[in-house]
């Protein structure tokens, strides 16, 4: 295997391919946070493509080590991911019911949970990249990273311009959107598997 354009170019469109929830989540973050600043936004972006460029090297290390095991816990994926984005969205949709008008901003726990709930099924692309070396797999991870980071930067930008027009609904709507997400993973994940 070589540095090519086919292999950047597979690593982009995995990156785009997979960063699609993550934007979506994002831009529920900036809809629940209207006035989010930019460091805000950075950091939102930075920790869904954390996840997103790790999940892939562990499962990379699943398959060359304990790709037995990784089998069995596959399977629950999508229960884990839908159970998780429904626990938060539940949650956003309460808090804009209750219009706590305060501290709407999001907690780091509730950060690292949707990180994970979003690239849980990036785990999988391990098994698509278990024929590269080491090198080959961080390269294409890291790829993977820096395209969902600017997707993600994006989502929660356009989130937090729509949120200022939305409001008060904003919390509410991204509730919704979190748990469509969760039900979108756990539906797909179901069919493939």
């Amino acid at each position: 295997m070589t540095f090519n354009f086919l292999f950047v170019l597979n690593s982009v469109l995995f990156g785009v391919g997979l960063a699609m929830d993550a934007f979506s989540v994002s831009l529920a973050n900036g809809l629940r946070e209207p006035d989010i600043s930019v460091s805000r936004s950075l950091t939102i972006a930075g920790t869904f493509a954390v996840f997103q460029t790790l999940m892939p090297l562990l499962g990379w290390f699943c398959v060359h080590s304990i790709a037995e095991a990784f089998q069995t816990f596959q399977r629950f994926i999508p229960w884990i991911a839908l159970a998780l984005l429904v626990y938060i969205g539940v949650k956003m949709i309460l808090e804009g019911l209750r219009d706590q008008g305060g501290e709407s901003s999001l907690k780091g726990g509730a950060l690292f949970v949707q990180g994970i709930a979003t690239s849980i099924d990036a785990l999988s692309v391990g098994f698509t990249i278990a024929g590269y070396d080491f090198v080959f797999a961080l390269v294409e991870s890291l790829i993977i990273g820096i395209v969902t980071y600017g997707i993600c930067l994006a989502g929660v930008r356009l989130g937090g311009k729509i949120g200022t027009k939305l409001a008060g609904k904003a919390p509410i709507i991204g509730g919704i959107i979190l748990i469509l997400i969760g039900i979108e993973i756990f539906v797909t994940g179901v069919i493939r598997g």
